[in-house]
């Protein structure tokens, strides 16, 4: 018997969440869809928006064999979310790296990452702060995601949906927002009808930079036009440029002393250069997407993206600290690097649903090809006075070194040179073509079976230039993905999977692959993960996972440089999130999760991996129009480095917010961080660089839309 297609498998568009989108206790009317002419719309169960999302197929969350969360637009303006780290700070199995001061960094269950991030499914692996002022929704997704991100995305990825043209409406929305360590921002969100099938749609931001830090200070701005057409009732153009400039110093935190924690007596030292220490970057993005119906069954996607990114950075830091011996010096390091990198992104998606007997078919086949063009290079310091790219200072309120020129602990006036020590300087092409299909196959009404694997030719050619040299690689990988989801009820799914992934030896970064680099087969990540969906009512959903992750990687061995030795390490955890609407008036968000792992032949455990983490929001509509929200974040105490040597201590910070709508479109909202005025440690990078989190800090806006 041919199974009939159910409203929840048809093909076509969905609109944001409405668990989460009507969880907002007001401006609930501006949540919008962006719905092609004669899309079907269904609420409530996709991970879905305009056609390009994570999943790149119409699949139900309830019936994703992963973990993923999505916070919405609506909610990043709720909560008051200015970054990418905000929002990781509330996600389960997530944490937040520091990424030297410069960079996004995440740490995805155990695994670090600083090239997992994509935009509107397309790769966006340049190391810098991502903007939110464009964006529709952020999808976080756990565990490996190789079958439709190939390389990486070995502990989950982090996906960012634009906004698009919106067709048949004409709106103006602003926001505005100060803070009181002297932050400001504004943005705007026009869209014009301009036809009967077209539209087109203005996102920009400015925002000025600053925070509790000597010498911090910063800005950025992002300008992002883009254009939706809607060619014929089965076609629709999407058509995006967007430009980011931005600007800002480098903050890399502050030492740890003899017991390993940071030294609280710093928490005001600026370990740096107040001129040196600075990164910036230009990038242009352009996006364009076609999306055709062939039939109510059939819907392909052809997307093309390319970006162009300049970054500079160049800073000082705090290097070593013998806090025993010598507590009143500490030695400085720093370099200068700059990127130059061009991405070309060419992908196609074909989704078909059809029938065979009574097996229900949602199949996902697709192609990709990249090139990669990126210019590298980093130079070291290199102090007269020492002659070394290393020199101690004294310790003082304000560290004796401005603009590369000061006096060391000695007494030694001293002078630093970014022209000296070239650290490398490489030349990266890289050119992967990639092949994907699925096959979810519902068995019956209550159990489906996910099937599927990615072929990726990874490519990669590397010119030293100081050393003239060139070397090649490729590495030919296949990742299967298998899973089961078994529906006992339709708002309940207990669910299985397995995946795998890998990791280029040229890193994340593709900065070389001098020594034996060329000769080691890539990091290999398997997947084993277990769950839990639950649609407890319609505005409210239980997730829950378990999962282990194991890493091998070759490396060169000790006594025999002509083989290679296999070290594996593993990971394993468990995740749960509760959200959504607990009544009319009130919204919750509520996550938690255990992470736990051992390095290879070792019981040392691996960096930036806490133990326990939990995050707790409530947004409580007091009355009609006003509002009141309280939340806290905690996470455990974890180690700096791999060797165990240095602890992040675990820390409870308290958020909260209010809001009054002025109109029925105007918005006045207060949000307040860290309210107890804790002082905690957020994130590291390495040993002596540890973050100093900020004080009480509030932040007030206003926010309309006509």
């Amino acid at each position: 018997m041919t199974r009939p297609a159910t409203p929840r498998r048809r093909l076509g568009s969905a609109s944001l969440i409405a668990a989460i989108a009507a969880a907002q206790p007001a401006f609930a009317q501006t949540a919008e869809t962006s719905a092609p002419v004669d899309e079907i719309i269904v609420t409530g169960q996709y991970l879905y928006t305009d056609s390009v999302n994570a999943l790149r197929s119409p699949t139900p969350i309830i019936d994703v064999p992963q973990s993923l969360s999505i916070v919405t637009a609506d909610e990043i303006a709720l909560r008051g979310f200015t970054q990418i780290g905000q929002i990781i700070d509330y996600t389960p199995g997530v944490v937040n790296s520091q990424g030297e001061g410069h960079r996004d960094a995440v740490v995805f269950r155990g695994v670090r990452s600083t090239a997992d991030f994509f935009i509107d499914g397309m790769r966006d692996d340049v190391q810098y702060y991502r903007p939110l002022y464009n964006l529709e929704q952020v999808e976080i997704l756990r565990g490996p995601n190789a079958l439709l991100f190939g390389r990486g995305g070995t502990g989950g990825i982090l996906n960012r949906v634009t906004k698009k043209g919106q067709l048949g409406e004409s709106f103006t929305g602003y926001q505005f927002g100060i803070d009181t360590l002297g932050a400001a921002a504004g943005s705007v969100d026009l869209n014009f009808a301009t036809t009967e099938n077209s539209a087109v749609r203005i996102n920009a931001l400015y925002e000025q930079l600053n925070n509790h830090r000597n010498f911090f200070d910063g800005e950025r701005i992002g300008f992002n036009p883009a254009a939706r057409v809607a060619l014929t009732s089965d076609t629709t153009l999407d058509l995006s440029y967007e430009y980011a400039d931005h600007a800002q110093f480098i903050d890399r935190g502050i030492p740890t002393g003899a017991d390993g924690r940071p030294v609280e007596a710093f928490e005001d030292i600026v370990f740096g250069d107040p001129e040196i220490n600075e990164t910036t970057l230009q990038a242009h993005l352009l996006r364009a997407s076609v999306q055709h119906r062939f039939s109510d069954t059939m819907k392909a996607n052809v997307s093309a993206f390319y970006g162009d990114y300049d970054k500079f950075y160049g800073n000082l830091y705090a290097a070593s600290y013998d806090a025993a011996n010598t507590p009143d010096r500490v030695t400085l390091d720093g370099y200068e690097d700059t990127t130059e990198r061009q991405n070309l992104i060419l992908s196609g998606t074909l989704i078909n649903e059809f029938d065979t007997g009574f097996l229900h078919h949602i199949v996902v086949a697709g192609v990709e090809y990249i090139d990669t063009n990126s210019d590298q290079n980093r130079f070291n310091t290199f102090f007269d006075a020492s002659q070394d790219d290393r020199e101690s200072f004294t310790v003082l309120p304000v560290l004796g070194v401005s603009n590369g020129v000061g006096v060391n602990a000695d007494g030694v006036a001293t002078t630093n040179d970014f022209s000296v020590d070239l650290n490398d300087d490489t030349r990266v092409d890289i050119g992967v073509f990639s092949a994907f299909l699925q096959n979810e196959i519902a068995i019956s009404e209550h159990l489906d079976v996910i099937l599927g694997a990615r072929f990726d030719s990874f490519d990669i050619e590397v010119f030293n230039v100081p050393a003239s040299e060139t070397r090649t690689r490729r590495d030919e990988e296949i990742s299967p993905r298998f899973g089961l989801v078994y529906k006992p009820r339709e708002n309940i799914s207990l669910y299985g999977s397995y995946s795998e992934s890998f990791q280029p030896r040229s890193g994340e970064q593709f900065a070389n692959i001098n020594g034996n680099n060329d000769r080691l087969d890539p990091n290999t990540f398997t997947n084993l993960e277990a769950g839990l969906k639950w649609d407890v009512s319609r505005g409210l959903s239980l997730t829950a996972a378990v999962f282990e992750i194991e890493q091998e990687s070759p490396v060169v061995s000790d006594t025999d440089a002509s083989t290679f030795d296999i070290i594996r390490s593993n990971i394993s955890g468990f995740e749960a999130q509760l959200k959504g609407q607990l009544t009319d008036d009130w919204f919750l968000s509520a996550g938690y999760s255990y992470l736990d792992g051992k390095q290879a032949g070792s019981e040392l455990r691996p960096r930036e991996l806490p133990r326990h983490t939990l995050s707790l929001w409530n947004a409580y509509q007091v009355a009609e129009q006003f509002g009141l929200g309280l939340g806290l974040t905690y996470q455990d105490d974890s180690f700096v480095n791999n060797s165990n040597s240095a602890v992040l201590p675990s820390y409870t910070r308290v958020d909260a917010a209010a809001w009054y709508d002025v109109t029925d479109t105007m918005r006045l909202q207060l949000n307040v961080e860290n309210l107890t005025d804790e002082l905690y440690f957020p994130t590291a990078h390495a040993t002596h660089q540890v973050s100093v989190g900020r004080p009480l800090n509030a932040r007030l806006s206003v926010s309309n839309r006509f």
